[in-house]
């Protein structure tokens, strides 16, 4: 019992963190345009593909940006038709860029962002109890970058990632009447990226970028389960007084790779069309190391490696853009996003959906100054959850909906 109780417990709240979903918030006014890329009117163009920084029509660009995002979930077993619905917090996605061309034919610059990361909350009794109660997860992109023009129509772009991520988690332990805590501030890890970015004629910009996969290397990670007696504690491993273990593991973040597209119909009216391939796959197995905790399965019985079947998966995204005048800009989009498990791998701790998203916004440009708003609405499509090894069976829904603020500043 001790070894079913501790590694499933440790490994749903470490997994949730390695496979927690992608949140395609990073500027503004690409949300209105369904989060399409190929847009280099200023710096947010940086996140998506440091190559179009140098076809930002201003030498010096700044541009941040928050975001309010609102999910619920509700899971119903299918047996006794009881339905448990969480409630979560307003997630709050943030972006900063800016970009700068010293010389002509060069373009420097940084981004900051938030593409990982969300809090669910579910009733601390509910029948998943022992899967999650509350997992709020955080991750923070930071990344210098370069572009370099090879022809009028032609650039380059690169940038290194150094990534900063946490997690806090709490479960129950329902043997022994208590709970557990998982918890790590510190996990990090570096990738790079880098595309190109084509202006072959006025009216057309295509971007291609990829992003690289980081490795988040948790090595100070905690977790400290609280029973009523502290007998407990040395017959798993755990510290006498304060119940804790001490693991180490690396929680990979996905891969990903984008084609944009966009195109001036008129002097007032753009399409933008975006593929996004998602690299989940290099989930085949996760391996954690605790300190002292026997609950592994490999010949170190304290290491615990479990086998995963996350799959690839895709976006496809379509936006549009037209001009009201040249100070007011409307916008509409629309997306959908495939998750990346099937429903024999459903986990209520990072619950992902195939969804559709419709998205909407305005811009308002006064000079150098820019202000955008946008909005979306997320649907995503029930799922029959068959995931055995969890003993979790049943139907999951969910809804969401987005609303942005971003401002803009273009001074020379």
């Amino acid at each position: 019992m001790k070894k079913i109780l501790v590694s499933t417990a440790l490994l749903a709240g470490v997994l949730s963190y390695a496979g927690g979903f992608r949140v395609s918030l990073q500027g503004v006014k690409q949300l209105a345009m369904a989060h399409t890329s190929a847009h280099a009117e200023d710096a947010s163009v940086a996140f998506f593909n440091p190559a179009g920084m140098s076809f930002i029509p201003s030498k010096l660009s700044i541009v941040a940006g928050g975001f309010g995002a609102s999910n619920k979930v509700t899971f119903q077993n299918l047996n006794t038709l009881q339905s448990t619905e969480t409630d979560n917090p307003i997630g709050t996605p943030l972006y900063a860029a800016v970009a700068y061309k010293p010389i002509e034919n060069l373009s420097i610059g940084f981004s900051f962002t938030t593409p990982f990361g969300s809090t669910i909350q579910w009733p601390s009794d509910w029948e998943g109890r022992e899967m999650v109660q509350k997992l709020e997860l955080k991750s923070f992109y930071f990344q210098p970058m370069v572009s370099v023009k090879l022809a009028p129509w032609l650039s380059f772009g690169a940038s290194y990632i150094y990534a900063k991520g946490k997690v806090n988690w709490d479960k129950a332990v329902t043997q022994f009447g208590g709970e557990l805590n998982i918890k790590d501030e510190k996990a990090s890890g570096s990738g790079y990226g880098f595309g190109f970015y084509f202006r072959p004629d006025p009216k057309l910009d295509v971007s291609i970028a990829y992003r690289s996969p980081v490795d988040m290397k948790a090595k100070k990670g905690t977790a400290t389960f609280q029973f009523p007696s502290a007998a407990i504690y040395p017959l798993l491993g755990l510290d006498p007084s304060t119940g804790q273990d001490k693991f180490t593991a690396t929680l990979p973040l996905v891969e990903e790779y984008t084609i944009g597209l966009t195109y001036k119909v008129t002097p007032k009216w753009l399409v933008s069309a975006d593929f996004n391939y998602h690299g989940w796959e290099r989930y085949s197995k996760l391996t954690l190391d605790f300190a002292n905790a026997p609950v592994g399965n490999q010949a170190d019985p304290t290491i615990l490696v479990s086998p995963k079947n996350f799959r690839n998966s895709k976006t496809f995204r379509l936006g549009t853009q037209y001009a009201f005048t040249n100070m007011i800009f409307g916008r509409l989009g629309a997306y959908y996003d495939e998750s990346p498990y099937t429903d024999e791998n459903f986990i209520p701790e990072t619950p992902s959906f195939n969804t559709y998203v419709i998205t909407g916004g305005l811009g308002f440009k006064l000079k150098q100054f820019g202000v955008d708003i946008a909005g979306g609405y997320a649907m995503p499509q029930a799922r029959d959850v068959k995931n055995a090894a969890l003993g979790f069976n049943g139907q999951a829904k969910a809804k969401a909906f987005y609303f942005g603020l971003g401002l803009s500043y273009n001074p020379f």
